[in-house]
This record gives structure tokens, C-alpha cells and sequence, in this order.
């Protein structure tokens, strides 16, 4: 009787990370025993990547440390031990663990910027980095706002991003967590923009008394009781504080709304993304005249409300 043949779907499982290693010669090798691993493993992307070749990708370029458009002829290239090592290493973690790659990597990029992320922090993936390339050219068609605030920032990737691409504006990042807020600094440091950019400890604007902006941006949390029970075991390593807003998703944005007039110039604007809670929304507000913006990358649930806007409703939000 013929000896029968390991199951191919389960034969890499037996193999030491050593042996392994030492099987993948090239970036390409590992890019497709990566994918496949990958796949195998049913995990789940939304962190920047939509898929377990581009998760593949991703991962390689980031523990090889070379740019995202790289020469396609560096595929060939044969990998030093350590870099098979570092990318085996990686791979398992990401199966095992389910923790996302960009905590893996420490990094993330946003509006084509490098951001240092870690777990206290959700990771950089907002529609909103459509808007600061453009520099919010359709709200600010001729001068640049001046004064900008991120508010429930993270790690200050939206206001940082919207400093370097809006080199006149001054911008401050506002966040109630104070681990968030070491995060937000490291990336302040690491871009060089000390000068127009301050971190500063806020329950929403409690901490901003007297301070006015012509731009308020917020990615605040907004996932509703029902999605955050359901969320894959990726989500579930970012920080609850930053998910989490209630039964309906919008226990900080009604902060938002009714608060923001106070802080915005008299032809402010207020731009918040609310993700899939944008329903729950139009349903306790609906005469309210949202506008829902549309992006060329995908992505939906961000209005923009004039500071007029605002005081038209200002009883609704009461």
C-alpha cells in the first residue's frame, strides 16, 4: 500500500522558524509563503492593508525597512539570515497573536507620512487624510486656516499631517488620555513641528478655555454598542477609550456638537468622522443639514458643519 502524502494545507506547520528561514531565500519567497500563511490563517485587514497579499507586502517592506514603492527588481534580491528571521518572526506573531501590523512594526503611515503607533493609541486609517492633501481647499479656497484643532487626537497623525502639508497653521491636539497624548508628542518630535504644534491634556474642550480655532478636525470614538461586541480580535488590541461612544455610537459627538460653537471662529468649520454610526445620527438630528463628504480612496460616516450651521441648530444640540 502506498504511503500516503502529508496534507499540504498543514505542512509548513511543521517546519522550525529555522528551517523556514533557510527555505526563503528571496524578498519574493517570503512575500508569497507570507500571503499564503496568511490566508491560511483567515485574519482579518483594515489597518492599512485590505487583503493577505497586501498584509504580505506591507509586513516585508516593514521589517526590511524599505519604502512602500520600492524598485519591483528588489524581489530577486536574496535576504540576509536576520531578515529571513525578522519576517518569519513577524508572521508568526501576526497569525498567533491577531495583534494588527502596524503595532508589530511600530509604525503607520497616514497621508503618505510615517506615524510611531503603539497600543495606546488607535492606528492612523481615517478618510480625513483625502482632506489634509488637498489642504481643506474646499472650505479654505484662498488662505489656509490659521489656528487648527485635532481634537481626540491619538497620536496626532491628523494634526500633525495637516501641519506639514499646511505649513502657515498652528495646531493643537487635544486628547483625554494622557498615554495617547506620550504617543502624540513622540510623532510631534519626530516630525519636527515643536514650533506649531502643541499636545495638550483635554476631556473634550475642558482643557481649551479661551481658545478658538478656524478648523476643528475629530476622529472621535464612535462605534456603537452592538459593532464594538462584534469587532475581529484585530480591533480588540486597539484602546476601548478610543472605540467605544454608547448604546448608538454617539455619546461624544453630541458632546462635540453641542461644545464645538464656542471654540470655532465666526467662518469656522467642523469636521467629524462618525464612521457607521452616520444612520444613528441623521435619525436623532435630522434636521440637521449634514454634509456627508465623498473621497476618491473610499470611505464613509465624515460631515462638515459651518460654524453658522451650528448656530442655526444650536437647540437641537442643547
Amino acid at each position: 500500500m502506498a504511503e500516503s502524502l502529508p496534507d499540504a494545507s498543514t505542512s509548513t506547520l511543521v517546519l522550525s522558524d529555522e528551517a523556514l528561514s533557510d527555505g526563503l531565500i528571496t524578498l519574493r519567497d517570503c512575500l508569497r509563503w507570507a500571503a499564503s500563511e496568511f490566508h491560511l490563517a483567515g485574519l482579518h485587514y483594515g489597518h492599512g492593508t485590505a487583503s493577505a497579499w497586501d498584509e504580505a507586502v506591507a509586513l516585508s517592506l516593514g521589517a526590511l525597512h524599505l519604502p512602500w514603492n520600492v524598485d519591483p527588481a528588489v524581489l530577486e534580491a536574496r535576504l540576509l539570515p536576520m531578515e529571513r528571521a525578522r519576517i518569519v518572526s513577524l508572521v508568526r506573531a501576526r497569525i498567533e497573536t491577531r495583534r494588527p501590523l502596524p503595532y508589530l512594526l511600530g509604525e503607520a503611515f497616514f497621508a503618505g507620512l510615517p506615524f510611531s503607533v503603539d497600543e495606546r493609541v488607535l492606528i492612523p486609517r481615517s478618510p480625513i487624510a483625502e482632506l489634509i492633501e488637498h489642504g481643506f481647499a474646499a472650505w479654505f479656497p484662498d488662505e489656509p486656516p490659521a489656528r487648527v484643532l485635532d481634537l481626540c487626537t491619538g497620536s496626532g497623525c491628523i494634526g500633525i499631517a495637516t501641519a506639514l502639508h499646511l505649513p502657515t497653521c498652528e495646531v493643537d491636539l487635544a486628547d483625554i488620555s494622557l498615554e495617547a497624548l506620550a504617543v502624540a508628542r513622540r510623532n510631534i518630535t519626530r516630525h519636527d513641528v515643536g514650533e506649531r504644534v502643541r499636545a495638550v491634556e483635554s476631556d473634550l474642550f475642558a482643557g481649551l478655555t479661551g481658545r478658538r480655532y478656524d478648523l476643528i478636525v475629530s476622529n472621535p470614538p464612535y462605534v456603537d454598542s452592538r459593532d464594538l461586541t462584534t469587532m475581529p480580535a484585530e480591533f480588540r488590541h486597539e484602546p476601548s477609550l478610543a472605540l467605544g461612544a454608547g448604546q448608538d455610537g454617539l455619546d461624544i459627538v453630541r458632546r462635540i456638537l453641542r461644545e464645538a460653537r464656542d471654540h470655532l471662529s465666526d467662518d469656522g468649520v467642523l469636521i467629524v468622522e462618525v464612521g457607521n454610526s452616520d444612520h444613528h445620527l441623521e435619525a436623532v438630528f435630522p434636521e440637521v443639514p449634514f454634509l456627508w463628504l465623498e473621497f476618491e480612496r473610499g470611505g464613509q460616516g465624515i460631515f462638515a458643519l459651518s460654524a453658522a450651521e451650528l448656530d442655526a441648530h444650536a437647540a437641537s444640540f442643547a
